[in-house]
């Protein structure tokens, strides 16, 4: 659980990505201390994964964004994740519930180039099928600040 003082310096961080410790602790009214203290007690916990730039994709190269469900042969998961991790264009992949064993988020610098990664996906012989979505625009980019907002857990 985040307390109000978290939740503040982590929606502040995320506004203004390379903003030093003295500047966030004087737009927080707190003391650089706290701040720092409270940034290695988030890293700790697991709540702040990294501090890297986020790349977006289509300006290096790979304009094309899908996500591809995969249906994986029983008993076979660790096999497919190694094949799917060899694979650079596939950004994520989550085990799933439902019809698929698995979610891909994949990049691609062509629709003919994200077949050639789905044609590589399938020479597994870990995976069965395929069902490919290929995102046309972005109608909510990723966002965690009304989460932070949220997760904010009140006073006792």
């Amino acid at each position: 659980m985040l307390d109000a003082l978290d939740s503040q310096l982590l929606i502040t961080m995320r506004a203004h990505p390379r903003i030093g410790l003295t500047e966030l602790a004087r737009l927080l009214g707190v003391a650089r201390g706290t701040v720092q203290a409270r940034l290695e007690k988030l890293t700790a916990r697991g709540v702040i994964n990294d501090f890297g730039p986020t790349v977006a994709t289509e300006e290096i190269g790979y304009p094309i964004l899908a996500f591809a469900s995969l249906q994986i042969a029983q008993g076979s998961l660790t096999e497919a994740v190694r094949t799917l991790g060899a694979i650079p264009e596939i950004l994520e992949v989550y085990g799933t519930s439902g019809q698929a064993d698995l979610l891909c988020r994949v990049v691609a610098r062509s629709t003919p180039h994200l077949q050639e990664i789905i044609a590589e996906i399938l020479a597994s012989p870990a995976v069965q099928r395929t069902d490919t979505t290929i995102a046309l625009s972005t109608q909510i980019p990723f966002r965690i600040e009304p989460l932070l907002g949220a997760a904010v857990t009140p006073p006792v």
